[in-house]
């Protein structure tokens, strides 16, 4: 029993990392699409910097409450209900 809390454990912390990870680089895809976006409109050539930055920071806000961010959560959420599936079968037999 105590094995598999300390695996559990060890579950958590490697998921967490793997969110950690996951989640920096969807931000920083997200924000580079923004950059982009912005430097290949023409009716925006000129712009001021500050325009730009209050584009980027909008489409950054909306990111975070976008499905896309919260679907990130499913890092914890498959992983886990896999481990406690097989833990159930093998004890069930």
């Amino acid at each position: 029993m105590i094995a598999l809390f300390r695996a559990g454990i060890l579950a958590f912390v490697i998921l967490t990392v793997v969110y950690l990870l996951v989640s920096i680089y969807s931000r920083s895809m997200r924000r580079e699409k923004l950059e982009k976006e912005w430097d290949t409109d023409p009716a925006r050539e000129g712009a001021a910097k500050d325009e730009r930055a209050t584009y980027i920071e909008s489409g950054m806000q909306a990111y975070r409450h976008s499905l896309r961010r919260r679907l990130i959560l499913l890092v914890y959420i498959i992983p886990m209900v896999v481990f406690l599936a097989t833990v159930y079968v093998i004890n069930a037999q």
